[in-house]
């Protein structure tokens, strides 16, 4: 049984966000390789490598929350997720590995998002695109395009990717 800690603040993605996104990204991640930063639940992250994704990297730092995560890697016998315990943005400046797919939920009250916003382009590899989700509507910097947007009760979601000249 996978379970996690009653952690304040935790927001896992809702079902039918999470089931809008995946119809978006196409029913199969075979051979992709994805990173979600924040992972909290790590919903994102195991449905990912469900879905066939090659490699699948999940950050978190509440302490807690990680050894869940460690508990519940160990659990479902994954060989392809690997679990980070680092703050998502330290981990997005540090890492130099490339990914097809990014989530991204930061803490809504914090600046993360337009930090990692100028960060992630480098982290993408061609025609990769990131997943974001936040309590607001956000507007896209260059050179990002938002590809799919919606908005779910207090949730909203997009699905970026930099913008083809």
């Amino acid at each position: 049984m996978i379970s996690f800690p009653d952690v304040s603040g935790l927001r896992p993605t809702p079902d039918r966000v999470r089931e809008t996104l995946f119809n978006w990204l196409g029913q199969t991640l075979y051979g992709r390789t994805c990173l979600d930063l924040f992972a909290g639940s790590g919903a994102m992250g195991f449905e990912a490598a469900s879905r066939g994704a090659e490699r699948v990297d999940m950050v978190e730092w509440n302490r807690m929350v990680l050894q869940a995560l460690q508990d519940n890697l160990k659990k479902l016998a994954c060989t392809n997720v690997f679990v980070h315990g680092q703050d998502g943005l330290e981990f997005s400046l540090r890492d130099a590995r490339r990914y097809d797919v990014i989530f991204i939920d930061p803490p809504y009250q914090s600046d993360y998002l337009p930090r990692l916003l100028e960060i992630l382009p480098q982290r993408l590899n061609e025609n990769g695109v990131v997943y974001v989700e936040s309590g607001a509507a956000i507007d896209v910097p260059p050179p990002w395009q938002v590809l799919k947007s919606g908005r779910a009760g207090q949730v909203h979601y997009q699905l970026l990717q930099i913008a083809q000249n």
